[in-house]
């Protein structure tokens, strides 16, 4: 069986999912919830000057009957106390030894940065992680996002933590920018051990067109909340993997954005990430969702030989690279497996409608009758010559391994953009007569 134990930057944890710091990660109770559960470790909801939520919080995108697709919250940092968060801190650290119990703080100036520290520190806490994301109601305070969107900012208040700093940091950074790698650089430029993405996206989930206002609302007013869950992954993965990529930030990952299940986390450790936070997925199923997560992974690694989670981390950050050096004359074209196809003639509609008319309905002779076709009813059929190899009919086909992607050789040899860019100089060069 792999090893799925972790260290990131020095924080060791028995496993690579953590509890994010959000609502789960609020209290003592909920602490020992998730540890029972299988928690690797867990990020306590952000620790500052108290403050006072509104009510409601939260908002949804919901797509054709799947609940929380994306979440929307307006929710801010910790309600309670420094002194009751870092008392439970430390009761959560004692009980659980193991497991990696991480202070998530927020503040403003750099006495309180310092104070923070040493407060972190004497709890017991396995290490920091400095909240720079927050993109509603704290930014407005000088803090979250106004923070991690400038990374002047980010190397000053790294540089103060950095004096007090006696346990790993990690900086948590926002999406909300144009290059997150700046950000990152920033960090790693004052010291930090560390970083964790992505934190929440600037959003509007949707109105509610009978108050005319948008949700979650207060009072008929609302603002614009942080964007998280399933919805988000992509833009978490290909940020994660531009900081993993960078040689300018080379600091451990913690991932964040969009995690519901093993295969998400094994992409992200692929894409370079050390370990992965999870949020919305435990608000929708609950802590023990971890399980799966734990013996997927497992099943994973083992599958691939893998003896360990870092023979995985990394392993595609590198396949990654410019559009101008992918392969022209590589081709891979659409194939139907019509014992599986039920007739339903999307990928046609899809194929001539949104992409490059290369899918015909022919007559069903010569087909074998997948479940639920009608006999006599046309069948879809790929003009081979003419599919472009897009992917599209695959991704509309309701059906699982119906439309599968197909290598075919042109008897090219590879050649990129930019080698066909120079060829065709060239051939211009050699057009133009020596006398013009």
């Amino acid at each position: 069986m792999a090893d799925l134990s972790i260290n990131l930057a020095g924080i060791r944890s028995p496993n690579p999912f953590w509890v994010a710091s959000a609502p789960p990660a609020n209290t003592a109770y909920q602490c020992h919830r998730a540890f029972e559960a299988g928690w690797g470790g867990l990020v306590w909801k952000t620790i500052g000057e108290p403050i006072v939520n509104v009510s409601s919080r939260y908002s949804s995108l919901d797509l054709n009957g799947q609940r929380m697709v994306g979440f929307n919250n307006i929710e801010l940092i910790s309600d309670r106390s420094p002194e009751t968060n870092f008392r439970e801190i430390a009761e959560c650290k004692k009980r659980w030894p193991d497991r990696a119990v991480i202070a998530s703080l927020m503040t403003d100036t750099r006495e309180n940065w310092h104070e923070m520290m040493k407060r972190s520190l004497d709890s017991g806490a396995d290490g920091v992680e400095l909240n720079f994301g927050c993109p509603h109601g704290m930014c407005e305070r000088g803090m979250g996002s106004a923070v991690g969107q400038n990374p002047d900012v980010i190397e000053t208040i790294v540089g103060w933590v950095m004096e007090a700093a006696q346990i790993p940091v990690i900086v948590k950074l926002t999406p909300n920018v144009t290059d997150v790698t700046r950000s990152a650089r920033a960090a790693k430029k004052a010291g930090a051990h560390a970083i964790s993405l992505i934190n929440t996206i600037n959003s509007i989930t949707q109105v509610n067109l009978d108050k005319m206002c948008p949700e979650p609302y207060v009072a008929g007013q609302s603002t614009h909340g942080g964007y998280c869950g399933p919805a988000v992954k992509p833009i978490a993965l290909n940020m994660v993997q531009g900081c993993a990529a960078d040689p300018l930030v080379q600091l451990p990952i913690s991932g964040i954005g969009g995690i519901s299940n093993w295969k998400d986390a094994a992409e992200f450790i692929a894409l370079g990430s050390t370990g992965v936070q999870v949020c919305t997925a435990i608000m929708h199923y609950g802590f023990r969702i971890v399980e799966d997560m734990i013996d997927g992974l497992s099943d994973f690694l083992d599958s691939k030989k893998m003896k360990s989670v870092n023979d995985l981390r990394g392993k595609a950050v590198h396949t990654i690279g410019n559009w101008e050096n992918l392969n022209l004359n590589y081709k891979r074209i659409a194939s139907i497996d019509y014992d599986k196809c039920i007739g339903c003639n999307l990928c046609y509609i899809a194929c001539e409608d949104g992409a490059h008319q290369a899918i015909a309905l022919v007559s069903p002779n010569g087909h074998g009758l997948g479940p639920g076709r009608l006999p006599g009813k046309p069948v879809p059929q790929i003009k081979e010559v003419e599919c472009v190899g897009c992917n599209l009919c695959s991704l509309v086909c309701p059906v699982d391994q119906c439309i599968t992607m197909v290598d075919v050789s042109t008897g090219k040899k590879p050649m990129s953009w930019k080698e066909y860019q120079t060829r065709l100089a060239a051939r211009e060069m050699k057009a133009i007569p020596a006398h013009a």
